[in-house]
């Protein structure tokens, strides 16, 4: 009678499952840390970018009691969140369409 467990371990299961970079797995370390400084850079600027579509809206909507400048405040945090949400998820949409691809 023979054990699975006998020959290999949860690592063998887990490298087969965990995404391995996809079409950018051959890349070096060097090059795998830019992309994430890259994507880093840009979550924070897109949560700038609704920090700054909040104010927005709460000034012009009591303060000056501006009705265009309350709108485009919330285009502002609409556009900053949907890029936080994209770039967050390029990893995983990278591999599946790799994944699939292959």
């Amino acid at each position: 009678m023979l054990f699975a467990t006998d020959k290999g371990d949860i690592n063998t299961i887990i490298g087969g499952i965990a995404p391995n970079w996809g079409p950018f797995g051959s890349l070096g370390n060097e090059a795998k840390v830019m992309i994430e400084v890259v994507m880093a850079v840009a979550i924070l600027l897109c949560l700038g970018i609704a920090v700054w579509g909040a104010a927005k809206q709460r000034i012009g909507a009591t303060a000056l009691r501006d009705t265009f400048s309350a709108e485009q405040g919330k285009g502002l945090i609409i556009a900053g969140l949907t890029g936080v949400f994209i770039i967050g998820s390029l990893g995983t949409l990278f591999t599946i369409v790799y994944g699939m691809a292959v």
